[in-house]
């Protein structure tokens, strides 16, 4: 098998406001290469690792997207919002009760292990073969079944009282932090949403391990000029082939 050098993974650390696809069309675009893929999703407030994969290397996708993944997220307390995180409306404003570190690891310790979690009507998941944002742009909201997840560590980092968290989150695929945060908000009784999140990791990759987007597209507009910053095919493939 013929692969060309501009054909395997690259690791970009994505900025806010964009969303994965459009990651991916900045990279088709510049390097002029036919095949790009990510393999999992970072909403368009989010930042960090976002796993690229160009060429033949994205047949390769779904044995990266299933990896475990870490993240350093802040949540603010006493407001809900329509998508759990900063971009949504707000849905309902509560006080927080006076909390101290001890009380808030306690309850953080609740969301860990096993845990079913129902996705948010702002997400990519698929009911009856539509998108559920693509019914909550057109107002309805739907019933949507709850999926099993693990969260191996929900760890507080730091408290601002009376009403800033932030929280290193280290989970199995499938999990949205959004409705975490939000989960946490009604356990505590008062709501709370998302107000950022950083991708740090995805499965043995590292966000110290990627390069800015910005950076990456001052790269000659070839696609011979990506090859570099690849982790080649056929050493994906043997990582992706690789017991765990």
């Amino acid at each position: 098998m013929d692969i060309g050098p501009h054909e395997g993974l690259l690791l970009v650390d994505k900025p806010a406001g964009l969303t994965s696809h459009d990651v991916v069309q900045a990279v088709r675009r510049h390097f002029r290469i036919a095949k790009v893929g990510h393999c999992g999703t970072l909403d368009p407030m989010a930042t960090g690792l976002l796993l690229i994969v160009t060429g033949r290397a994205t047949r390769l996708s779904q044995g990266l997207i299933g990896d475990d993944k870490e993240y350093f997220s802040t949540i603010r307390l006493g407001i809900a919002t329509s998508t759990h995180d900063a971009e949504g409306e707000i849905v309902s404003q509560r006080p927080v009760p006076q909390l101290t570190g001890d009380a808030l690891r306690q309850a953080l310790a609740r969301f860990t292990g096993d845990i079913y979690q129902t996705p948010p009507m702002v997400s990519a998941v698929k009911i009856d073969g539509q998108r559920l944002y693509v019914m909550a742009r057109r107002g309805q909201e739907v019933e949507r079944p709850a999926r099993l997840i693990h969260i191996y560590a929900f760890e507080l980092l730091a408290f601002t009282p009376p009403d800033l968290l932030e929280a290193r989150v280290l989970c199995s695929k499938g999990t949205y932090v959004r409705t975490l945060a939000n989960d946490l908000g009604e356990e505590l009784g008062c709501g709370a949403h998302l107000a950022a999140l950083r991708r740090t990791r995805c499965g043995s990759f590292r966000l110290d391990q990627a390069r800015p987007l910005r950076d990456i597209l001052t790269l000659a507009p070839q696609p011979a000029a990506i090859a570099p910053l690849l982790l080649p095919y056929r050493e994906l493939l043997e990582l992706v082939r690789r017991p765990s």
